[in-house]
């Protein structure tokens, strides 16, 4: 397969590379910012090569893995965290954290709407007998979005005495709206404070990490949990997930992780540590890039008559681009052609199947170096009306590019 880029697609792409030149600007600024508060965690907790070292067994001692865990605690402006390899993905993550804070008997409440797909097993909105939140007795409560932004009235009236924990989550997921920026995710955890200042507030910051200055943590969130193959891995970790925010959530979180009494003390690195430094070292770089190629896809799929959300110079709290294409032909279309553009298995050509804990069938294109890996130039969405594709990652901006652009020429 030859890469192609049409014409019209590539003088497209010019015009609006010039109109998001500010922005691009913008993406720097905050990536130089972020990239500074990394380097200096680094520099303070004297990262040297034998952190890198790796440990088998129980893995007690592992200097690297507790190092690691500080540099994360201080990026994050937090008390502790939990950084581990054997987190197999950011649904595990949360998973963590939501058993880790709370008790049968207690109320989940959802401030931001339904959680993403893969969550409704754990909660148990869906699926039984599986071990949910529900078979150990935790309820559930959510407060949907009201005109796609929260709904802090009905956040008040939500907030009964048995709510034990609020779940934030940061990116749009598969739905076509805005994401939650950390200004509003602050807004949120004040609202809770004032009805109920012992709820533990959990954020999902999945695709979030480094698109802003600030992570929820810095806005008071109790915890926050990611993958470490999505943003803050930045393309080196090879599988993963942290847990960051106050000491005695992430204590708990740990005994969940292994078991009470061991928590943190315990887990051999096996020689993933290095991957995780330096992924970390280079994540706000990568996650530029991501933002500057879900700008630059938003202005070309614009252009081409599609509806696009974020729009090409909004702001941006995640890495998530979502385009309106109206049919399932087009749809499949592009994210075909996406996968034809990547470096790995470019030959593949995906198509729609029953991914385990979605609802819909999904289609994927996710040619990657680290498999599944988000941060890296990634195309999927449900199967269901209005056919809306959701593109994030890139860990160059010109692959990224290029890309985009040929993936466009299929659908115009």
């Amino acid at each position: 397969m030859k890469i192609e880029i049409k014409k019209e697609i590539a003088a497209l792409a010019a015009r609006v590379e010039e109109e998001l030149a500010p922005r691009f600007r913008e993406i720097d600024e905050t990536a130089l910012y972020n990239q500074r508060k990394v380097l200096q965690a680094f520099i303070d907790h004297r990262v040297s090569a034998n952190h890198f070292n790796p440990s088998t067994g129980y893995g007690y001692d592992d200097a690297g893995r507790d190092a690691l865990d500080a540099v994360y605690a201080q990026i994050f402006g937090c008390e502790d965290a939990l950084v581990r390899h054997n987190i197999v993905n950011g649904t595990h993550c949360l998973a963590i954290a939501l058993f880790a804070a709370l008790r049968p008997g207690d109320t989940l409440l959802a401030a931001t709407g339904r959680p993403y797909d893969t969550l409704e097993e754990v909660i148990g909105i869906r699926g039984e007998g599986g071990g949910s939140l529900k078979d150990f007795g935790v309820n559930y409560a959510e407060v949907a979005l009201k005109d796609g932004r929260p709904d802090y009235e009905g956040i008040k009236a939500a907030l009964r005495p048995d709510v034990r924990a609020v779940l934030i989550q940061r990116s749009k997921g598969y739905d076509w709206r805005e994401s939650v920026g950390v200004d509003e995710i602050g807004r949120i955890i004040r609202c809770v404070r004032e009805a109920r200042p012992e709820a533990v507030c959990i954020v999902d910051n999945c695709y979030g990490e480094f698109t802003e200055r600030l992570e929820p943590t810095e806005v008071d969130a109790d915890l926050v949990a990611g993958s470490l193959i999505k943003n803050i891995g930045g393309g080196l970790a090879q599988t993963g997930g942290y847990i960051a925010g106050k000491e005695k959530y992430v204590r708990l979180a740990a005994f969940r992780q292994t078991c009470p009494g061991l928590g943190k003390e315990v887990g051999a690195t096996l020689g993933q540590n290095r991957f995780m430094y330096q992924g970390l070292f280079m994540a706000p770089h990568a996650v530029a890039q991501s933002l500057k190629a879900a700008a630059l896809c938003a202005g070309i799929m614009e252009g081409l008559g599609f509806e696009v959300n974020p729009r090409p110079l909004d702001s941006r709290c995640d890495i998530i681009q979502a385009v309106k294409f109206g049919s399932e032909d087009k749809l499949v279309r592009f994210i075909q052609a996406v996968q034809s553009a990547s470096p790995v298995d470019s030959f593949a050509q995906p198509v729609p199947w029953d991914m385990p804990g979605y609802q819909h069938q999904v289609i994927m294109a996710a040619g990657a170096f680290v498999s599944g890996a988000s941060i890296e130039l990634s195309a999927d969405a449900p199967i269901k009306p209005p056919y809306v594709g959701f593109v994030q990652g890139g860990l160059t901006y010109e692959s990224a590019k290029l890309a985009i652009m040929h993936a466009a020429g299929t659908v115009m």
